[in-house]
């Protein structure tokens, strides 16, 4: 199937330059505009999709070819894309910058080439005046598969300014679509792991939102910028869906490699239609974490558990003092339960809750914060005490892709199963009594990490459940077997 999509990739020569004020705000110009934005964003992150989905009104997506892997960044955009008359992408870091030692593997380089889409560089324009032009020459000629289709400058100074900005561009033949000046650059707050999430400030994230809008607005030719994303090509792939993924899932692992050997090469969104349920999966009340301490999620993820048959139930754990009525299973995911512990910690009748259907043998997955949650104490603060063990905050940054493998069997998958994800974290996990290692990591160091224990599967793991859709499957099974 051939499908054509106006697209564009907004992406930058560097972190810092402007990237997620202009992808933002486009988004939203645009949706103002009455069209249909479908909005995506390379990589791991989980809090700049939030701002997206504000921005028009739809689901924000991850494109991730390291942890989904290259052949499923275009039918997952296709999948979110669907039905829209433009998609916005939000590239990750410097636009060729990728997985550390994998060369252009899930750069935004790499995602544009995949989405046959035309890249728009913002640039900080903010100490520099005739040399933007050796940079621009530099990112559009570093790659001819990479095709730049126009500049928006940022933090520009003054009229005088962007003179000088615009005479310097004009011979390396790319079109100016936009200035943006140093004095209306919009703050959004940020803290140790980045961005405020949308979750904790809903009603300043809205406005945020809109002051980006209106300066994109006022300082881009929004029917240029259409322009490029018309040009882009057209993508010969079908898209994602999760009940033909669960349909096609992977056969069984292979067995566990030694953590000396490589492993082979590997061959929340609660809205819109449900997929097709496979036969005999139905019925199965899966609470998901949500509130302000939990917002890190992929929507694919709640896709996949509903396809398998589970009824998905968000609860609050900040607020409700009980899992929801029927509950078979739990899923926790990411988040800062270090800046609401005391809260958490507070909901002792939800600890108790959740305590006691871990205890019960129900599966129950927590990736990274619902792995703090589950521990005894944080910062000393008691969480559920499911895991034996204790957690606190250090000033140390863990952050990376991490290449894994299942050394114990549990509730998402068997032991020899291959997946890839991230860790992003500034805290750190004593080992848990009576617990088993969930995976063997060899990237960037050979090491066990995470818990199994009964139902429980807890890990510092960030995964992309599109990447193994059996995963899916096999916790619904495994809620409706507790």
């Amino acid at each position: 199937m051939v499908t054509s999509v106006p697209r564009l990739v907004i992406a930058a020569p560097s972190s810092g330059s402007g990237k997620t004020t202009v992808a933002t705000g486009l988004m939203a110009a645009f949706a103002a505009r009455g069209l249909a934005v479908s909005a995506h964003k390379v990589g791991p992150d989980y809090i700049d999709p939030g701002y997206h989905a504000l921005a028009t009104g739809r689901v924000g997506r991850n494109l991730d070819a390291y942890m989904c892997g290259p052949e499923l960044v275009g039918p997952l955009f296709l999948h979110g894309a669907q039905g829209c008359d433009l998609a916005v992408v939000e590239g990750v870091m410097g636009l060729y910058d990728g997985a550390a030692g994998e060369g252009e593997l899930a750069s935004t380089a790499q995602v544009a080439k995949l989405l046959r889409a035309p890249v728009v560089l913002v640039v900080d324009a903010s100490s520099q005046s005739r040399s933007v032009a050796a940079l621009v020459h530099g990112f559009v000629s570093w790659d001819p598969d990479v095709r730049v289709g126009g500049v928006i400058l940022n933090k520009v100074a003054s009229d005088r300014h962007e003179e000088m900005l615009r005479e310097a561009l004009e011979s390396v033949g790319v079109p100016v679509l936009g200035v943006l000046r140093r004095v209306s650059q919009v703050d959004v707050p940020s803290r140790h792991l980045g961005l405020v999430p949308v979750g904790e400030r809903r009603g300043e994230a809205v406005a945020a939102v809109a002051a980006m809008a209106a300066q994109v607005a006022a300082g881009c030719d929004l029917d240029a910028v259409l322009g490029v994303a018309r040009g882009a090509g057209a993508l010969s792939c079908v898209g994602w869906d999760a009940g033909a993924a669960l349909v096609s899932s992977p056969p069984p692992p292979l067995p566990v490699p030694s953590l000396g050997a490589a492993p082979p090469d590997p061959p929340t969104a609660l809205k819109g239609p449900r997929p097709q349920t496979p036969d005999g999966l139905k019925g199965v009340t899966v609470a998901l974490a949500g509130g302000a301490a939990f917002t890190f999620s992929y929507a694919e993820q709640v896709e996949l558990l509903r396809a398998a048959g589970a009824e998905v139930v968000v609860f609050d754990p900040l607020r409700d003092e009980q899992l929801p009525e029927g509950t078979r299973g739990v899923v926790i995911g990411g988040g800062f339960p270090e800046v609401f512990s005391a809260e958490l910690s507070a909901n002792e009748p939800l600890r108790k809750s959740v305590a006691a259907l871990a205890e019960s043998g129900a599966p129950v997955a927590a990736e990274c914060a619902g792995l703090l949650y589950l521990c005894r104490e944080l910062d000393g603060l008691p969480m559920c005490g499911v895991l034996d063990t204790d957690a606190r905050m250090t000033d140390r940054l863990t952050l990376g892709y991490r290449d894994a493998v299942a050394v114990s069997d549990s509730s998402l998958a068997a032991a020899g199963a291959r997946m890839r994800g991230h860790e992003f974290h500034r805290t750190v996990v004593e080992p848990a009594a009576g617990a088993a290692p969930a995976w063997g990591v060899r990237v960037p160091a050979r090491r066990v990490e995470g818990f199994v224990q009964r139902g429980v599967h807890a890990s510092y793991l960030h995964t992309h459940w599109a990447s193994a859709p059996g995963v899916a499957r096999r916790f619904v099974e495994r809620c409706r077997a507790s």
